[in-house]
């Protein structure tokens, strides 16, 4: 059985989705291709199946809140980590989404190992799947208000006490004297 030559997946892209690719960012020895969020799908199915590419293994999806920083294209940055366990190479395909309506299509169909990373991140960030098969949470509750990830969460700590705020902290600690 013979392998197909690999090709260069940023030129294949390219070639192939004029339209889809908006950057192309070079870093540490990674590339990531920043793609229209509309072509996510296509995009990855062209990925996997295309001899002399096959990015058979999806690793991870992830996504980043940029609030308040708004030097991007959109508030969320979501990635998409991909494998060709044939030629031994990774790339990274990132789509910037809108503050107001944060949606992208689904990549279970082209990858069913999505199915719990998307739902991690619908979770955490807030990001919509369009699609998805299992919209459920699948880290907190079901009743639980808002997405603990984002920028602007509130967050909800205890002050340390120290020598300075001793009598501050015992006040709201009853018990802690005993």
């Amino acid at each position: 059985m013979s392998v197909p030559t690999a090709i260069d997946p940023v030129e294949a892209v390219k070639k192939a989705f004029p339209q889809a690719v908006e950057d192309v960012v070079e870093y540490g020895g990674e590339t990531t291709l920043v793609l229209n969020p509309d072509y996510v799908p296509a995009v990855a199915k062209y990925l996997r199946d295309t001899p002399g590419l096959i990015y058979n293994f999806l690793s991870d999806i992830s996504a980043v809140d940029y609030y308040p920083d708004y030097n991007r294209p959109g508030r969320f940055g979501v990635s998409y980590h991909l494998l060709s366990m044939l030629y031994k190479r990774r790339l990274r395909l990132k789509v910037y989404l809108p503050e107001d309506e944060p949606v992208v299509e689904t990549v279970t169909g082209v990858w069913p190992g999505a199915n719990w990373p998307e739902r991690e991140v619908m979770d955490m960030m807030g990001v919509d799947f369009k699609g998805h098969p299992d919209k459920r949470r699948i880290l907190m509750p079901e009743d639980w208000q808002g997405h603990p990830h984002r920028r602007d969460y509130p967050l909800g700590y205890e002050m340390p006490m120290f020598s300075f705020n001793v009598d501050e902290i015992i006040k709201h600690k009853p018990r802690a004297k005993e």
